[in-house]
């Protein structure tokens, strides 16, 4: 799910190098192209991407709170997918951020990602700028469980459903029947009766206020913004950027293909950071 690229140049391995060591304390922004070499696809890429691929289209988060049929069939699909998505690993940038962190050159981690991997490979001081997806949580008390837990919980209302698991398409999409979606049976929060979503932001909802003041503070104290894997399409990331700017920070990016940031950067170096960073 990498899309293809050139092979990385010399100076511009040299030049991040000289970006990372001139730095005492990076603030670093990931996005998709940071797991995609864990095997998980990212929606945008040419070629490769969910977007190219497929007419899958993500969730809109009024869609999800409206419609339970929508509800049905989005639990359905995730069910069946959880197995596989929750088995991937970190890769050699994951690991790489986490040395950088444990020695003190990475102050905090903001990842666009719910995937878990930064956690995975050890990192401690993470933003999880979209929530994570492996964590549920109620839209009327807030009530917060376990996703592995409720994996479980799905298994015991939908026995006939668990062999489905084993059947996930190589790429890591999931078609199920209408039956398979109607006869979906979702349990409600053990806690007050209300409905349960994964904890991330889906397209058309907001950032927590209180993340966004958390990833400005760390913009704000951190030497310099380095930025890996994303196009900064989302405007909660691009704007990750636009606090860095007016903090007067030197920002860098390593991304396969254009970003949104492109004219307003100091270090713009294309290629996989599965390539770069272990050459840094």
């Amino acid at each position: 799910f990498v899309p293809k690229c050139d092979p990385v140049r010399t100076e511009d391995v040299i030049r991040l190098k000289e970006f990372i060591n001139k730095h005492h304390q990076l603030c670093v922004l990931t996005g998709a192209g940071v797991s995609t070499e864990s095997g998980i696809p990212d929606y945008r890429s040419a070629k490769v991407g969910l977007y190219a691929r497929s007419d899958h289209r993500p969730i809109h988060y009024k869609e999800f709170c409206a419609s339970e049929k929508t509800r049905r069939r989005y639990w359905a699909r995730n069910f069946v997918g959880w197995p596989r998505f929750s088995s991937f690993k970190p890769n050699i940038t994951h690991m790489i951020l986490k040395d950088l962190e444990y020695t003190g050159k990475i102050g905090f981690i903001i990842t666009q990602n719910v995937d878990n991997l930064h956690s995975k490979a050890g990192c401690k001081k993470i933003i999880e700028l979209h929530g994570t997806a492996f964590k549920v949580m109620c839209l009327n008390c807030s009530h917060k469980i376990c996703r592995c837990e409720f994996q479980e919980i799905l298994q015991k209302c939908n026995p006939s459903m668990v062999t489905m698991t084993q059947m996930i398409r190589p790429d890591g999409d999931v078609e199920l029947s209408q039956e398979h979606v109607e006869h979906f049976n979702i349990p409600a929060c053990n806690n007050c009766g209300g409905i349960l979503k994964p904890d991330i932001v889906f397209f058309g909802d907001n950032v927590p206020h209180k993340v966004v003041q958390n990833v400005k503070t760390n913009v704000e104290n951190s030497d310099a913004l380095l930025i890996l894997g994303t196009s900064l399409s989302t405007f909660s990331a691009y704007r990750i950027v636009l606090q860095a700017i007016d903090a007067k920070k030197p920002i860098a990016i390593i991304n396969i293909g254009k970003t949104r940031a492109d004219e307003l950067v100091n270090l713009r170096v294309e290629g996989r950071c599965g390539d770069i960073f272990p050459k840094v």
